[in-house]
């Protein structure tokens, strides 16, 4: 059965494509236009919130938005991928006050004056329209890259001066995942934010989650024979069904029970298991320490020197490790992940895993260039063999952060 790539729209089309509906919806041209992209995460699962390490790159698949500031305090807002046009006043804006996609766009907003960002007087409404190449419900953090755009853009026209420098883009960053936790109401950490607005073209992100520090990691895989290929399984995906906060609630009691701020602290595993008494709450203590390691050790084999076939079957490795953990330990994966994984690693991946939060979503596989259409041919038939609903790919370069792809001065 044939497969196909999904493409990421240039630069130019996802401009167009907002304007376009922007001036459809609202009858006028937008100050600008924004974009922001998802992620896809090498390794480091569910660690973000345990203080730990994870290794985010950018996609080349981004959402757009068209935004024209207003002079009240009115947002009004359309999406290519929803239905219809709404209406939301900054002043009614809070946790649990705004329901559906707009929380993630109206919360950006709210974020930035409650993280003391942008004053009052600087917030003003606006328009804003909105579309997007980034898989929905794929695990590739569709909702990060829309509040990365979002945040991006308002930085812009109201004036902040934070996307300058990385200094800046961790506010807005952490501005983002606070609309996220608290308006949204899904409660993730921080590296997909960190991810759409801190990533660099060709490098992976090494994010700290203890202190918020970065470092990027060189990881430009055509020039050494590779490609990143991601399968979306299609497999349903959501992190505000409770699955998610049983696993950080599980988490967060365990670090009080063993007194510590949090996993990441925990230098004797195999004490501190030792004095866990639920062995469910064991198992994701030991997939939180154990990735993290991977984490560590995945980043110094791409610091290390050139990716050689004995550093890419360490990545690989590892990759298989991690996988196994979350699948076993964490338990995070399904049927759909478990066989993209283990068909692309049969067909000649040198390591696969599933990404992102799981309960469904993508997987990647770390590939030898130009195997990609016959690799994701091996899993659309696997799928098909099993009843699953047919899969979706894309390949992923480390792209670049959240910028402006089109904006006047105002």
């Amino acid at each position: 059965m044939t497969a196909r790539l999904l493409p990421a729209w240039t630069a130019d089309d996802g401009a167009h494509r907002a304007a376009d509906l922007f001036g459809a919806t609202f009858g006028a041209a937008p100050e600008g236009v924004w974009s922001a992209p998802g992620r896809v995460n090498l390794i480091g699962e569910h660690t973000d919130y345990n203080g730990g390490l994870c290794l985010p790159v950018a996609l080349p698949h981004r959402t757009f938005v068209a935004l024209r500031p207003r002079e009240d305090r009115t947002v009004r807002l359309v999406s290519a991928q929803e239905s219809g046009t709404r209406s939301v006043s900054l002043d009614d804006v809070g946790p649990g006050t705004v329901e559906g996609w707009p929380a993630y766009v109206v919360g950006v907003a709210w974020a930035l004056v409650a993280e003391g960002l942008a004053s009052r007087d600087r917030a003003v409404g606006f328009d804003v329209a909105v579309d997007s190449c980034v898989p929905y419900g794929a695990g590739l953090s569709s909702s990060a890259a829309l509040e990365s755009a979002v945040a991006i853009a308002l930085d812009d026209v109201w004036g902040l001066g934070l996307g300058a420098d990385d200094a800046g883009r961790s506010r807005l960053a952490a501005a983002c995942v606070r609309a996220e936790n608290e308006v949204a109401g899904a409660p993730t950490g921080g590296m997909d934010q960190s991810a759409s607005l801190r990533a660099q073209e060709r490098h992976a992100l090494l994010l700290d989650c203890r202190d918020g520090g970065t470092r990027q990691l060189p990881f430009d895989l055509a020039p050494v024979g590779l490609e990143l290929l991601v399968i979306d399984t299609r497999a349903p995906h959501a992190l505000v069904d409770g699955q998610y906060a049983e696993r950080r609630d599980s988490c967060e009691a365990a670090a009080r029970q063993l007194g510590v701020a949090t996993l990441r602290e925990v230098t004797d595993l195999q004490g501190a298991l030792s004095a866990l008494d639920d062995p469910v709450v064991r198992r994701r203590v030991r997939h939180v320490v154990t990735e993290i390691e991977r984490v560590a050790r995945f980043a110094e084999l791409l610091q290390g020197g050139p990716l050689d076939a004995e550093r890419v079957a360490g990545l690989g490795a590892l990759m298989a490790g991690s996988h196994v953990s979350m699948r076993d330990d964490y338990e995070i994966s399904c049927a759909e992940l478990d066989l993209a994984v283990d068909t692309a690693t049969a067909v000649g991946a040198h390591g696969a895993r599933m990404t992102g939060g799981g309960f469904g979503g993508s997987a990647i596989a770390l590939l030898p260039a130009g195997s990609a259409d016959r690799v994701a041919r091996e899993v659309t038939d696997a799928f098909a063999a099993a009843g699953f609903a047919r899969p979706a790919f894309l390949l992923s370069p480390a792209s670049a952060p959240a910028a402006a792809v089109s904006a006047t001065s105002g």
